[in-house]
């Protein structure tokens, strides 16, 4: 598996977070929630992109989820081995692959399941994932577990298609993909058989839904940048769509 020059581009966001870093199980997560009431049983589980919850884009989405009534952890899973902000820069020189190779599943889903299982003891019953490009693989494969409720991706990362669509179909959950016009990562060719295992040759299902962004490419819905209209749109677009979808199934 391998992920793509997009997955490590894009603009930083301006804005001030307003979550807290806590520990869970000896994990790091950014933890955001709802200033007025909401359901204690019911969590969302952020899964970041290659530059973790240090980057601030992921830190404000987390903080907008929790201002739509939901409590939200953004999992450290690569143990402060994150990208640093500065990888955002053209310029800048990095070994992916050398990195990726340190933060395969065998690492980073027992890092999760920790989370996972912290929350559950505080009497957190119901789970609702939504993954990002590197993210996106390990939505996948909770889902394949029946470790969460409802499952959302946006420019998915490390998936095997078909093999990983038909897999998804078999859990019988709701999902949600965001997809775009140019994504190395998960392109027109595997959006067309996501909507054909599962949807039945549609965009949407009961159980299916996949958003289309055109003018966007891999990494829009956290690192697009905002002064190009289509990808404002989409970048907006895709955060209301999975909003709605967590309304809807979780």
């Amino acid at each position: 598996m391998s992920l793509c020059d997009k997955c490590v581009s894009g603009v930083r966001h301006e804005g001030t977070p307003e979550g807290k870093v806590i520990e869970l199980d000896g994990v790091k997560v950014y933890f955001a929630k709802p200033t007025g009431d909401y359901p204690k049983d019911k969590a969302i589980l952020f899964l970041p992109d290659v530059f973790g919850i240090e980057l601030i884009n992921a830190r404000l989405l987390v903080d907008d989820f929790a201002k739509n009534g939901f409590q939200v952890y953004a999992i450290d899973y690569f143990g402060g081995d994150n990208l640093a902000p500065d990888a955002l820069n053209p310029s800048a020189k990095f070994d992916l692959m050398g990195w990726l190779s340190k933060h395969g599943q065998d690492v980073t889903r027992p890092i999760i399941d920790k989370v996972i299982n912290a929350l559950k003891s505080q009497g957190i019953t119901q789970f609702a994932a939504t993954g990002y490009c590197f993210g996106g693989r390990y939505v996948f494969d909770l889902a394949f577990d029946k470790a969460i409720k409802v499952a959302a991706v946006s420019h998915p990362s490390l998936l095997q298609v078909p093999q990983d669509l038909h897999k998804f179909k078999e859990t019988g959950l709701p999902l949600l993909i965001n997809s775009c016009e140019v994504d190395q990562m998960f392109p027109i060719t595997a959006q067309a058989e996501a909507d054909t295992i599962l949807g039945g040759g549609s965009k949407s299902s009961a159980l299916y839904k996949r958003e289309y962004f055109k003018g966007c490419t891999h990494g829009f819905a956290v690192r697009g940048d905002l002064s190009i209209p289509d990808v404002k749109a989409g970048k907006e677009g895709s955060f209301k769509a999975t909003v709605e979808f967590f309304f809807k199934h979780l």
